[in-house]
């Protein structure tokens, strides 16, 4: 089985390893470059995306930012999946809101922003403070205002407007400010047939608007329950095959959904030592046409993300239960070089153990390690 991923990072580079075993072979198409790459080398294989499709028997993505006409390309060979409205829906927050909206998915109260008018009816009717996003583009904290007061209406629109002349084709979704008692992701896979399996819910916690930190343990059955009856009505909203994210706000118990990632995530990476089927392997079997892995969780697993950093203490290997994973990056501030993997026996081990590595670690570049 081929599998041909539009965008050739870290994602695409972990799907490779993750079919190797099961001989699916990956190859990824650079949408930058325009070149047909080896996820792990990044060494040319072929010349131009009409050659990828042809040889590919499946085509996925790593990223929702992808030009409409690869998309359009990728979908009129019949091999993509999931689907092009779930990647489009992904990359524009005008669409993912008419998708949470389709599916009966409570999310914060918005309204679309184009113009200074605009703005003040969403200031009547979504109220203060908002957070107003980007539609298109706009991730780790980028692309993104706050408004806390009348006061503040006049300089934050002057930014908006500025930024909506430079960017052609954007708008503004204005959110209430949800206050939120933590952030949760759900991970699951649904194949062709609607077989559907999810993983446990990951707690994570942001840093400078960057996910720094991902626990995995047994939780709240309430919150799993709700989480779960929110991944099924998008998935089969969208006749959805592959993996599937979704980030919650955990308000007093009750979920709202943030965002929707039509692709694996950040957050799963924990599911390479702490499940026995990996998100990338799950996504492979889903859009592959194979019976999907079991996902539950073996063992209160962490990830832990490193930004900006190309080494790492030797202690880190040398502690166990702690698995380094490196995607093979120039180093750069800020830009994610790799994670790291944590496990334990129990939930209060694995906080002894973050605790031990936190120690190894550079607190400016791993600020949220004592979890």
């Amino acid at each position: 089985m081929k599998v041909l991923v539009l965008g050739a990072g870290q994602l695409a580079r972990m799907m490779a390893l993750a079919g190797a075993p099961l001989n699916i072979e990956v190859f990824a198409y650079d949408v930058t470059s325009g070149h047909v790459v080896h996820p792990l080398t990044q060494q040319l294989m072929m010349k131009g995306l009409d050659t990828a499709i042809t040889y590919a028997n499946v085509i996925t993505a790593e990223f929702e930012h992808i030009p409409h006409d690869i998309l359009d390309a990728c979908a009129a060979s019949g091999k993509f999946r999931p689907t092009t409205e779930a990647i489009k829906a992904g990359g524009d927050r005008r669409l993912e809101k008419h998708l949470l909206d389709r599916a009966g998915v409570a999310n914060a109260k918005y309204q679309l922003v184009n113009t200074r008018d605009d703005l003040e009816r969403a200031i009547d009717t979504v109220g203060l403070p908002m957070v107003l996003k980007s539609a298109l583009g706009g991730y780790d904290g980028k692309g993104q205002w706050r408004l806390k007061s009348q006061d503040d209406v006049e300089p934050v629109w002057q930014e908006i407007s500025n930024f909506l002349e430079e960017t052609p084709d954007q708008a503004i979704v204005a959110e209430e400010f949800v206050s939120f008692d933590r952030e949760v992701s759900l991970i699951g896979a649904r194949g062709k047939n609607g077989e559907i399996a999810i993983y446990p819910l990951t707690e994570n916690i942001h840093s400078n608007g960057v996910l720094s930190l991902s626990v995995a343990q047994e939780g709240n059955r309430e919150l799993q329950a709700q989480a779960e009856t929110m991944f099924r009505a998008l998935a089969e909203s969208l006749d959805y095959i592959g993996v599937l994210a979704i980030e919650f706000f955990d308000v007093g118990g009750k979920l709202l959904v943030n965002e929707i990632a039509p692709r694996v995530h950040n957050s799963g990476h924990w599911t390479q030592q702490g499940a026995e089927t990996c998100q990338f392997e799950n996504h492979l079997r889903a859009v592959c046409n194979m019976p999907l892995g079991d996902t539950s969780l073996l063992r209160p697993t962490a990830m832990v993300n490193i930004l900006g950093e190309d080494t790492l203490p030797d202690t880190v290997m040398e502690q166990a239960q702690c698995h380094i994973h490196w995607y093979g990056k120039e180093k750069r501030p800020g830009r994610k070089m790799g994670h790291i993997n944590v496990c334990a026996s129990s939930t209060a081990d694995l906080k002894t153990t973050l605790e031990t590595l936190a120690d190894q670690l550079d607190p400016v570049a791993f600020p949220a390690v004592r979890y």
